[in-house]
């Protein structure tokens, strides 16, 4: 294949990615067909399938490349300064980019999509939760074992701990969101949750 011809061959893989991510958002998975794909991104129904094979496996490479967005997580929480003098500014510093991040209504959309085809894709949602949240918890775990080591947090559990911190967070603007379809909250709202999250957190493990 001459260079121009992988040019468009990949330029339609995108287009076909980006229909599909947007007609699956929009209609979920089962309301979604490969004839609404090919007409969102402009290109023939044998297009899409000469570039995968069945919706199954285009509604897998879409969810899956998502946890390539879970880096720049796991890169803001395996950075905690072991500075006690500065340890709730620091804390709490990081709980509003994590909460931020994890509130962005696209990250709650691809969250409400993955537990809606839960049932009928269950390898496909434990590997995005693996390969995903589960990543960043390890990491914050790791965080908090190297602050417990410097002696600033009383920790005996650090995988726990990484739950504790991260659901102090996410429960009030995650779950309005998921039985409401939309975020419910402000960005004033966002820092509250995230402040009381990091000095709940620290009273109980400093």
């Amino acid at each position: 294949m001459e260079a121009s011809e992988q040019g468009r061959s990949a330029r339609k893989h995108k287009a076909i990615l980006d229909a599909a991510t947007q007609a699956f958002m929009a209609k979920g998975y089962p309301g979604t067909s490969m004839d609404d794909i090919a007409k969102q991104a402009a290109v023939s129904k044998q297009t899409v399938y000469k570039h995968f094979a069945d919706k199954e496996k285009l509604f897998a490479e879409i969810v899956l490349a998502t946890t390539d967005r879970i880096d720049a997580m796991v890169d803001l929480v395996a950075d905690i300064p072991a500075d006690a003098d500065a340890l709730e500014e620091n804390l709490t510093g990081l709980a509003r980019q994590f909460l931020a991040a994890l509130t962005q209504p696209e990250v709650l959309q691809l969250r409400r999509l993955i537990i809606a085809n839960a049932d009928t894709f269950p390898e496909l949602g434990a590997t995005w939760y693996e390969q995903g949240f589960e990543r960043v918890l390890a990491t914050l775990a790791a965080s908090f074992q190297r602050l417990a080591d410097h002696g600033l947090l009383r920790v005996t559990d650090v995988h726990l701990a990484a739950s504790h911190f991260t659901g102090l967070l996410l429960w009030i603007p995650v779950n309005k969101a998921m039985f409401h379809g939309s975020p419910q909250h402000t960005q004033s709202e966002l820092d509250r949750y995230a402040d009381a999250g990091a000095r709940a957190f620290i009273a109980a493990y400093r």
